[in-house]
């Protein structure tokens, strides 16, 4: 089978060293079908409306050096920011400063000169017409806001199987960017109207896909449920041997993450707990709508010292911190999977956890707390702190890549008689 992948979103990540979860989940598919002999992979990208073709040579190294550096197998900018987070934990004593990173100036337009492994990729043959292939696989939302290269596929006889993460920005449009909800809508819409089948990694984001596709009074093609996989590394093994108790939370610092809400229950907990308040650590780039926990992390002197936070770590870094804390925090209010969540219970980290329907599906040995509950939160937290670190927690089998791309395999045709028929094709 070829196919054509959309690495648009994975290549505009050329210069991170940490991933997003759907990062990750575009790396984890640019390998799975690399390593298909029965797949020819043609990387693709959206430009001005329509696909154009990337170098596949470059493209196979770029995913090695991606993932070595996703990995922390080579050195990035990061290590001395995580050499004083570790430092800060380390103190029988409450530092004096938190070990925070500054956040990004808005002020500050972007450089004019483009990095030459970004300049590589826009390299791509402009002009020249897609190879031939049987499908087109989207798993990054990226290129789907703009229906022409779908109708083109469409009209070309082309499968396009295409992945929903959530539906966040139109459920819940007051977490997001102005405008993230109209163009998210129109991904939707167009994914509902012009793939051959939808790919989604909760039967929660299922269930809000098919809402919507009934308020819009659209048709849904075939929507295939298929849990994401984790990452080996998120395994038990070595943890941090912190002085004080710790906890942490891995993810985006964006509003629908209720980080303000555990701040502010964490400037209770010092105010009862004074020098025995456990660190908190927050792991993740400043997203969208973050000026209220910037002011806690910034300005509140009962958090100086007790709260850090720490961006683009490896992963070698990032599960051994996770696995040395007394409890991961998952306070989201909303969420299609929340990845980081799955990834503590499989480290065999205690998770607590909102109560919310992905946490329900997928984490559902977790201590889960209604979002909104402060004072639940506040006791549960207090409550690990002064208690003793659990012996062990229950046995959890975390979700597999191979049985992710078992189900991705079946919905696309491969290893089937016959390949993967575009939807509304010769009817």
């Amino acid at each position: 089978m070829r196919v054509l992948y959309d690495v648009s979103r994975l290549l505009s990540r050329a210069e991170r060293t940490a991933p997003t979860g759907v990062d990750r989940v575009c790396l984890a598919y640019a390998e799975w079908l690399e390593g298909r002999p029965d797949v020819v992979m043609i990387p693709v990208r959206g430009r001005k409306g329509r696909l154009v073709a990337v170098d596949q040579t470059w493209f196979r190294n770029f995913v090695r050096n991606l993932r070595a550096r996703w990995d922390g197998r080579t050195v990035n900018g990061a290590a001395r920011h995580e050499a004083r987070l570790l430092a800060a934990l380390s103190h029988d004593q409450r530092p004096a400063e938190s070990v925070i990173c500054p956040p990004p100036d808005a002020a500050l337009k972007p450089a004019r000169d483009k990095p030459r492994v970004l300049r590589q990729f826009f390299r791509s043959r402009h002009a020249a017409p897609l190879p031939p292939a049987d499908l087109y696989l989207n798993v990054g939302h990226t290129t789907l806001h703009e229906a022409d290269a779908l109708v083109a596929l469409e009209e070309a006889g082309i499968a396009r199987v295409v992945m929903i993460h959530d539906l966040i920005p139109i459920t819940h449009p007051e977490f997001c960017r102005p405008g993230d909800a109209d163009k998210h809508r129109a991904r939707v819409v167009h994914a509902l109207r012009h793939a051959s089948s939808i790919l989604v990694n909760s039967q929660h984001t299922a269930d809000e896909l098919s809402a919507f596709a009934e308020r819009e009074n659209l048709s849904a093609p075939p929507v295939h449920v298929a849990h994401l996989g984790i990452e080996t590394a998120f395994a038990p093994g070595d943890a941090v041997r912190a002085s004080r108790p710790y906890f942490i939370h891995v993810g985006t610092i964006e509003a629908r993450k209720n980080l303000a809400q555990l701040l502010t229950l964490w400037r209770r907990l010092e105010e009862r707990l004074g020098e025995r308040t456990p660190s908190l650590v927050l792991v993740g780039r400043y997203g969208w709508e973050n000026e209220t926990v910037l002011d806690h992390l910034q300005r509140s002197p009962n958090l100086r010292g007790v709260v850090h936070q720490a961006e683009n770590l490896s992963d070698g870094a990032l599960v051994r911190l996770m696995r040395g804390a007394r409890a991961v925090l998952a306070p989201s209010a909303v969420e299609g999977f929340d990845l980081p969540a799955v990834e503590a219970c499989a480290l065999g980290a205690p998770l607590i956890a909102s109560d919310i329907p992905p946490h329900r599906e997928l984490t559902p040995q977790a201590q889960l707390i209604d979002p909104l509950d402060g004072l639940g939160w506040l006791q549960a937290i207090e409550h690990a702190t002064l208690s003793e670190p659990p012996a062990g927690v229950a046995t959890f089998q975390p979700p597999r890549w191979s049985d992710h791309f078992d189900t991705v395999a079946r919905a696309v045709g491969l290893g089937a008689s016959s390949p993967l028929a575009a939807r509304g094709e010769g009817e």
